[in-house]
């Protein structure tokens, strides 16, 4: 593929709900950071030609050293800041794409999920580069219920259409760009990921490919221990 291709990976999150005083992606899954593991994939991935690492503004020398340099993460370009969201982060990470880079594909991913796997990012490149933006997920397991202010349940929704959405999402560079932008001038910030940007401001539709149920965002203590176990099954 001529298209240069950018993973950009988000590392900037301060994990609340893991009750931790160590962020999410440092935490240490079977003996390494949890951001090593995406980093690893994106780096051993031959399509990808560069990764940007967004996180915090205090931990660009950890990340550099203790993670970069220790495992030679050699297509790493550039180590940024995040801001305090995450299409800040995101704003940031995209302005850190420059060159060629511009006006090819980029895969932006959750640092905190570690089992993204070379199969779904030819896949989300292909797609991405087809259609312009792609995101892979997976059908929901559960019945999903709309439930009101006060607790009550008052729709729900066809299981059949239902998926719950993961990274990477994939995209080409100037049609992310164009719905970032339109979002920063509109004065809305109320968005959770970048496919809801390319829906909202760009009126395009989003592919969504399969993705894994083990590619899960680990959030949270229990997720840490499903994560260590898909880990012992996988060295089986």
């Amino acid at each position: 593929m001529s298209e240069k291709i950018t993973a950009l990976v988000l590392a900037a999150g301060q994990g609340k709900r893991m009750k931790s005083t160590i962020q999410k992606q440092f935490m240490e899954l079977s003996g390494k950071p949890i951001l090593y593991y995406p980093l690893r994939c994106f780096e051993e991935c031959g399509i990808v030609d560069q990764i940007i690492v967004v996180t915090g503004a205090d931990d660009i020398a950890y990340v550099q050293k203790e993670i970069i340099q220790t495992y030679h993460f050699h297509k790493v370009s550039s180590v940024i800041a995040g801001g305090a969201e995450r299409y800040e982060s995101v704003e940031h990470g995209l302005g850190a794409i420059k060159g060629n880079y511009a006006d090819g594909i980029v895969l932006i991913h959750d640092g905190a999920r570690p089992f993204v796997t070379e199969d779904m990012i030819r896949r989300s490149i292909g797609i991405a580069g087809k259609y312009g933006a792609c995101t892979v997920g997976m059908p929901v397991k559960d019945t999903i219920k709309v439930v009101d202010a006060d607790g009550n349940g008052i729709e729900t929704p066809d299981r059949k259409t239902l998926w719950q959405i993961q990274t990477p999402q994939t995209f080409r560079v100037p049609l992310i760009r164009q719905a970032h932008e339109a979002m920063l001038a509109s004065g809305n910030h109320n968005v959770t990921d970048d496919t809801m940007l390319i829906e909202q401001y760009t009126g395009q539709s989003v592919k969504v490919i399969e993705g894994s149920y083990e590619n899960l965002k680990i959030t949270t203590p229990e997720d840490l221990i499903l994560a260590e176990a898909f880990l012992s099954s996988m060295s089986r």
